[in-house]
């Protein structure tokens, strides 16, 4: 099996709905709706296109570097 469109939105027997995140002839990422992100060997993976759009995905918050800074003196000074 040749790589998979990345973005593409499939369907896994096991797994469930799905996007590619990542595809190359070797290895496949997949960002399951209920699962999460699961890594395949491109050859042996068995998936099908899926009806719709995929839903929309969460970002991850950024933390800011004062609150990172600030953290880093209070451990420090903790010791």
């Amino acid at each position: 099996m040749k790589a998979v469109p990345k973005g593409q939105y499939i369907k896994h027997f096991q797994y469930g709905l799905g996007v590619i995140t990542e595809s190359d002839a070797e290895k496949t990422s997949i960002d399951f709706d209920l699962h999460g992100p699961k890594k395949f060997m491109t050859s042996l993976m068995v998936v099908e296109p899926a009806e719709g759009t995929p839903p929309k995905r969460p970002r991850a918050k950024r933390v800011k570097k004062t609150v990172l800074a600030a953290a880093a003196v209070a451990a420090s000074g903790s010791k």
